[in-house]
């Protein structure tokens, strides 16, 4: 199974996941385990940033009320409707911090909270099945939802659909993305054919417009000369937790699973180590690299590859295409997971 380094592989474990421990993944990524509004640093430069931060505290407190219902006679409470706050920006302006901060803020009440990527949300409708999951979040006082992406027809209906079934049983959304609602989907299918569904999206949401340059590159520096495959083999020999692949066994091995396993695919690892890096022309292989970086980034796992750069990975056609937003997040997070690995050596 492993070679005779000794070094694990990444491409020979096999996770399953239950539904038990999807749920139970319904929390912000450990990145994000210590933030709150008050921990966010707003850029003096960009007002939009501290604007954000007071319309995050106001959707906690309506998002509460809501909630809570209005008390009828007898006792009784009525169900208010819940209410859509929806962050857009750019990459790297902390939208998952206040995203996060939001999570934090309503779990302090008495219902339970929700914090999901938007293929999480789709991979547990998918387990559940459509009524289930509606029964299983609709006590909820808030489902916060990261990387909102419609990527496909089936999963704009489903999920237009699951988000207006919780809001009328008073549970509140909060998301965010690179894309307004209203242009949700455009370049990736037959956007006019789903209109309806994206401008019910659209209706739930009050969009805050977040503005500002990418924080993860003001100190960055550009993406480093590789390592020779050699270099990253001896270096991952002396990392306990340490996994190393090479780059074509490693795709080919996400392909056999939902990305909602890449979770945990890379738990307990310490550091993933990649050689024969090239760039990619499959955009099915590449939407699969960009899933585990963003589940690597999620858990601060720094990355040491060898063969191109890092900045090289997907070709110009395809972030020239619908895509384009998710693979240039996905660059931003390889090169400040690179940084960290070239801090550790």
């Amino acid at each position: 199974m492993h070679g005779s380094s000794g070094v694990a592989h990444l491409a020979d474990r096999h996770p399953t996941v239950t539904p038990e421990r999807l749920v139970a993944q319904l929390i912000p990524p450990p990145t994000f385990a210590d933030v709150s509004f008050d921990s966010y640093r707003p850029d003096p430069a960009e007002p939009s940033q501290a604007a954000a931060v007071e319309s995050c505290r106001s959707f906690c407190e309506q998002a509460a009320l809501r909630r809570a219902g209005k008390k009828k006679l007898f006792g009784k409470r009525e169900v208010l409707p819940g209410v859509g706050l929806y962050l857009d920006g750019g990459f790297g302006v902390g939208k998952t911090h206040l995203l996060a901060s939001t999570y934090y803020t309503l779990s302090q009440g008495e219902a339970p909270t929700a914090f999901a990527t938007f293929g999480e949300l789709t991979q547990l409708a998918g387990v559940f099945g459509y009524n289930e999951c509606i029964d299983l979040l609709s006590e909820y006082s808030v489902v916060c939802i990261d990387e909102f992406e419609l990527d496909d027809p089936g999963n704009t209906t489903l999920i237009s659909r699951l988000l207006s079934a919780l809001v009328e049983r008073g549970v509140s959304i909060a998301a965010t993305s690179n894309t307004l609602p209203e242009q949700l989907g455009e370049g990736r299918f037959a956007a006019q054919d789903f209109l309806r569904e994206i401008n019910t999206l659209a209706q739930i949401f009050t969009t805050v417009r977040i503005e500002g340059p990418d924080y993860r590159h003001r100190d960055l520096p550009p993406a480093p000369e590789p390592l020779s495959d050699e270099e990253v083999a001896q270096r991952a020999e002396g990392v306990v937790g340490g996994t190393l692949d090479d780059f074509d066994v490693l795709c080919a091995h996400l392909a056999t699973m939902h990305p909602s396993r890449y979770h945990a695919l890379i738990e307990g690892v310490t550091e993933v180590f990649i050689t024969g890096v090239h760039p990619i022309e499959d955009q099915s292989v590449a939407l699969r690299l960009v899933a585990l970086t963003d589940r690597l980034y999620d858990a601060g796992v720094p990355v040491l590859a060898s063969g191109t750069k890092l900045d090289t990975i997907f070709s110009p056609e395809m972030v020239a295409g619908g895509f384009r937003k998710k693979y240039l997040r996905a660059t931003s997070r390889l090169l400040a997971l690179t940084a960290a690995a070239q801090k550790t050596s």
